[in-house]
């Protein structure tokens, strides 16, 4: 597979910047979705985060209707859901109403990580046995609701074909995606040293299923392009510095950029980091081409999902309309 038979989608973490609101968030996130809409991007994601000030997609449900609302054919959906934050009724319901909404447009991405701290993963599992270890027996029974299996009905859901996708940063998920037949996306984003590893074990494991005859593969990758590399990589900086706010603990706003790291962090932290980020493809268009089709010939990925987690909207445009102009 070449680059140009991979298909591009978009991860938005609704950054809220410094100086910025959640309401201009928002904002951007629709004017976004309008943008790769339009250029031809396949599926637009929002990730479920709490007690993170930087992240404005909290309540995932909602911002998924509010993209779906203001676009009219790009898939939309969860990138992901941590389905161990949730009754399983409650996510089938919510993505049924969805569905119901948006038909044929709507996805199901189900993490099993808490997207937050423990002391906040603790506020929203009231039910202290809901841990990770359950996620299977979550999966089977979300799956039960949409097909009609199980005692209690989730309307709207039953009987809505709502494509299910798992997600993972290391290899469990990978293993039950493959034992499920379902399709694999994989957080290459923060965790590139698992990339490969996983996709092998989510292929040699794949058994084909109602949902798919064969593996389908996406992974997550960091997109900071700009007209130049010097620009691209002054861009990133504000990535950098969200990254490095999480290793120190820090609620900080996505940071503006800033002309050297250095005065920054420690060099312990940039190793630290630079190993994290060690996907992230950052440069001018010919650069940012080069790496994606590295990046693709090493991972054999069937879609590519972006995230470019950039300050300012008008470069977090253009960033994803170099990346179009890429693509096709």
């Amino acid at each position: 597979m070449t680059l140009q038979d991979t298909k591009f989608s978009v991860l938005d973490l609704a950054p809220v910047i410094e100086g910025g609101s959640p309401a201009d968030s928002f904002r951007n996130t629709v004017d976004l979705a309008q943008h790769v809409e339009k250029w031809g991007f396949t599926r637009y994601w929002m990730a479920e985060h709490h007690n993170m000030p930087f992240i404005a997609s909290s309540a995932t449900s909602i911002a998924i209707s509010h993209v779906a609302h203001n676009t009219s054919s790009i898939r939309v959906g969860s990138g992901g859901v941590m389905l161990p934050n949730h009754a399983p009724l409650i996510i089938a319901e919510q993505f049924g109403t969805l569905e119901t909404l948006f038909p044929g447009r709507i996805d199901l991405g189900l993490g099993r990580a808490p997207g937050t701290d423990q002391l906040t993963a603790q506020a929203l599992r009231r039910d202290l046995n809901s841990r990770a270890e359950n996620f299977p027996a979550q999966v089977d029974e979300l799956r039960g609701y949409f097909e009609g299996k199980n005692r209690i009905r989730a309307i709207p859901g039953e009987g809505l074909n709502i494509p299910i996708w798992l997600l993972g940063s290391s290899g469990f998920s990978a293993q039950l995606a493959g034992q499920l037949g379902l399709p694999f996306s994989f957080a290459s984003h923060f965790s590139p040293n698992n990339t490969l590893g996983a996709l092998d074990l989510y292929r040699r494991t794949f058994t084909p299923s109602s949902i798919l005859d064969e593996p389908y593969t996406m992974v997550g990758v960091n997109v900071i392009a700009a007209d130049t590399d010097e620009e691209a990589e002054r861009l990133a900086t504000s990535l950098q510095q969200q990254f490095l706010n999480l290793v120190r603990n820090t609620n900080h706003l996505l940071q503006p950029p800033v002309d050297n790291m250095d005065d920054i962090w420690t060099a312990g932290e940039k190793a630290a980091l630079q190993q994290q980020l060690g996907a992230s493809i950052i440069g001018g268009p010919e650069t940012v081409k080069e790496k994606l089709e590295n990046f693709q010939a090493e991972t054999e990925a069937d879609e590519m999902m972006i995230i470019s987690q950039i300050y300012d909207h008008s470069a977090r445009i253009r960033s994803y309309e170099i990346v179009a102009e890429i693509m096709n």
